[in-house]
C-alpha cells in the first residue's frame, strides 16, 4: 500500500507544475481575428491568363491580398486559413485556373 501512495504522489507532482504563479488568474484574451484583407471576386478576371509575376502583382492589386501563393500542377499545400493571403492555381502550360482567397 506504501508504494502506491508513492506513485499516486509522482504522478501528482507534475499536475501541481501546472499551476499558473499568480494563484490562478484567468489567461488573457486572444486578439480579434486580422480583417479579410482579400476579395477573391475581384481576381477572377484573371482566370485564364498566363501566371507571370506582373500578373501576380496585378493580382495582389486587385484583391488587395498581402500575400500571395502560387500552386504548380500536383503541387502539396497547406490547409490553413489566411484571410489575407490569395492562392492562385495554374495548370502546365501556367495558365490560371483557380484564384481564392486563404
Amino acid at each position: 500500500m506504501m508504494e502506491f501512495r508513492w506513485i499516486a504522489a509522482a504522478a501528482l507532482l507534475p499536475l501541481a507544475a501546472c499551476q499558473a504563479m499568480d494563484g490562478g488568474a484567468e489567461p488573457a484574451p486572444l486578439p480579434p481575428p486580422a480583417e479579410a484583407a482579400c476579395n477573391g471576386d475581384a481576381g477572377q478576371s484573371f482566370v485564364g491568363q498566363t501566371a507571370t509575376a506582373e500578373t501576380g502583382a496585378a493580382l495582389l492589386r486587385a484583391t488587395g491580398a498581402r500575400t500571395l501563393r502560387w500552386v504548380a500542377p500536383g503541387m502539396a499545400v497547406t490547409m490553413d486559413y489566411r484571410p489575407d493571403r490569395l492562392t492562385v492555381s495554374y495548370d502546365g502550360a501556367m495558365k490560371i485556373e483557380r484564384v481564392s482567397c486563404g
